[in-house]
């Protein structure tokens, strides 16, 4: 359940090498325009119908969202934001320097799956759920504090609306609108509004509810709602809270799942999921919501990692689309396929490896590069961690990895830019990252085990002097092994032992003191100017290092207001400045895109931001 729009990156892995088993047709081959189900291979398996909490923010939760539901607008293939004005509109209906509102309205008639009509009071969740203030007011938590998650465990918290809302959102006489104030202008307005949500089903979820309820269960529970949440009720709230942030994170659906975790307004319904295995989407009847949907009745996303070829099964139409990183053999044997295009480009994904700094839920951080108040042990983590980055292989892995791929891919140098981008080539020269480029990787290396003798005298390569628990992804995930194991052998030469071990459901252990480092994929959602504040923020949703700098909480704070590109850049390299200064990530490549289709598929227009497969599935047809 996707309650709102969150500016954020998704973290994502995508499929290593093109390998598929245990595959079924869905449909027969011939006849290809009688045909009404696509068959999409995804690399993670379905953990949750709410992407939208620390532990859930992955692709597959979010494309399921994606289609289950639908709100204000969308980004498409162009990384332009489309209104969806079949669902709504917004506009700005005050614009002071001081005083900046915007009215969200819901168009009448629409309707959730099970016949309950949309209204403004379901956009008033997006509210708790974003705001820290309201959070605290109603005894549900502080999302500040580093010691205890609040009730609702969001993603919302520490954002642009965090910071700039004021007061509460108003509801207008009819009930289809929802007027939101913000102390200033804010450039990401249009993104940082609120989404919708079937608060009705949530507050019967809350009550012990097992079954969809009749229409005046329904006007009433929305009434409960409403009336909670104007009064800051905790009771009620704190109930909601507990279903919200932990009942929608199931892996199977069948017919025993209670219908009030599927009660969404997008085209499509979850009809089944088999843990592990598949989701399988139908059509929602009840859908008005967004744009109509062009002949697809089915949608099925079936989770693999390896097996027999996946050529066969695309050969075979057994499957229809297959999006990931195969390799250039894999490509090379994708395109040889009759009946089956192959569609290339470049990503806005991009693999990132983090250090963990300090800690990020209710124990304590107490690995190598953990950050301390006693300035002795504060450097000895610095010169581990800055050790543990310039020894990390990133060209070697662009090079025998990727550049197989995509013979034009670069190490990619910023955490905020993507090369081609504006200002990427500005912050590059100016952040100090030159520091991870210059020479060899052999220097690099050399300059990295010299800073482990400062503190382990003994150290040498092979030494493993300096233990660190790496996390990384799923087992199976060919690519991210290959990874994985460069690491550990650069890492060695450096005094470093990586224990680099796969972690099936790898996602839900980004919080996880255990692992001193990570390496995965950030996929933009929005190209909204603070669209990174939430992974370096203190407090921000998706910082998983306890990265903790008031420097840095303040230098993105005032990307928060409206600036020139020039200006946007400047704050982007003090902000890369300081990561490179403290020693806590690096950016390694932007991912290449692959994405095979059976050719009878048509409108398949892959995107560069999340949801980069999924976001125009009301185009396609055979």
């Amino acid at each position: 359940m996707k309650a709102t729009r969150f500016v954020r990156a998704i973290a994502a892995t995508a499929v290593g090498a093109l390998a598929i088993a245990g595959i079924s047709a869905v449909a027969a081959p011939a006849g290809a325009a009688t045909r009404s189900t696509v068959v999409i291979v995804e690399s993670n398996a379905l953990t949750s119908l709410n992407p939208s909490t620390p532990d859930t923010n992955l692709t597959i939760n979010a494309d399921v969202a994606y289609m289950t539901g639908a709100g204000f607008n969308y980004y498409n293939s162009s990384a332009n934001l489309v209104k969806n004005t079949t669902f709504g509109s917004y506009k700005i209906i005050k614009n002071t320097p001081k005083d900046f509102r915007v009215e969200y309205t819901v168009n009448k008639g629409k309707l959730w799956s099970d016949g309950t009509a949309i209204d403004g009071v379901d956009l008033l969740l997006s509210h708790v759920l974003s705001s820290g203030a309201y959070s605290k007011k109603a005894g549900l938590g502080d999302p500040k504090d580093t010691e205890k998650t609040p009730a609702f465990n969001s993603l919302g918290y520490g954002g642009v609306y965090d910071s700039h809302v004021v007061g509460l959102p108003t509801l207008s006489a009819d009930k289809m609108s929802v007027t939101v104030r913000y102390d200033s202008f804010q450039p990401d307005w249009e993104i940082t509004g609120p989404g919708v949500s079937p608060v009705h089903a949530l507050v019967q979820l809350a009550n012990g509810k097992t079954k969809l309820g009749s229409a005046a269960e329904n006007t009433a529970a929305k009434a409960a709602f409403l009336a909670a949440f104007k009064s800051y009720n905790n009771a009620l709230l704190s109930k909601m809270a507990k279903v919200w942030s932990e009942s929608y994170n199931i892996k199977a659906v069948s017919s025993s799942t209670n219908p009030l975790l599927l009660v969404g307004n997008g085209a499509y319904k979850i009809t089944g999921a088999v843990a592990d295995q598949s989701v399988t989407l139908g059509l929602n009847p009840k859908y008005n919501s967004g744009p109509k949907t062009n002949g697809i009745k089915t949608v099925i996303l079936k989770m693999i990692a390896d097996g027999t070829a996946a050529s066969q099964a695309l050969a075979n139409k057994e499957i229809d689309i297959y999006q990931g990183q195969p390799t250039a053999d894999a490509v090379a044997q994708l395109k040889a396929i009759p009946g089956v295009t192959v569609i290339g480009g470049t990503s806005s994904c991009f693999e990132h490896v983090d250090v963990r700094q300090g800690s990020i839920n209710d124990t304590d951080y107490t690995g190598p590069f953990a950050a301390s108040n006693n300035a002795a042990k504060n450097a000895k983590a610095r010169d581990l961690r800055t050790a543990f980055l310039l020894a990390f292989p990133r060209e070697e892995i662009v090079e025998k990895l990727v550049k197989p791929i995509n013979a034009k891919a670069v190490v990619v140098n910023s955490s905020f830019t993507l090369p081609g981008q504006t200002g990427y080539n500005d912050i590059v020269k100016g952040s100090g990252v030159s520091k991870f480029t210059a020479g060899t990787q052999a220097t690099r290396t050399a300059a990295a085990l010299a800073l482990v003798k400062k503190h382990y005298p003994t150290a040498a390569a092979d030494s493993k002097s300096v233990a660190v628990k790496l996390l990384w992804g799923q087992p199976s995930n060919s690519r991210r092994a290959a990874e994985a194991a460069l690491i550990k052998a650069e890492l060695a030469k450096a005094g470093f032992d990586v224990e680099n071990t796969g972690t099936a459901g790898w996602g839900g252990f980004l919080d996880d003191n255990k692992y001193d480092a990570a390496f995965f994929a950030w996929c933009p959602t929005s190209t909204s100017q603070t669209g990174s504040n939430a992974n370096f923020q203190s407090d921000g949703g998706n910082n998983f290092i306890g990265y903790n700098n008031p420097l840095m909480d303040s230098t993105l704070k005032s990307l928060e207001q409206k600036l020139s590109p020039a200006q946007i850049t400047a704050k982007y390299l003090a902000a890369e400045k300081l990561l490179i200064s403290d020693a806590v990530t690096l950016p390694i490549f932007q991912h290449p895109a692959a994405t095979a289709v059976n050719s009878a598929l048509k409108n398949v227009k892959p995107a560069p931001l999340s949801p980069t497969l999924v976001w125009n599935f009301w185009e396609w047809k055979y």
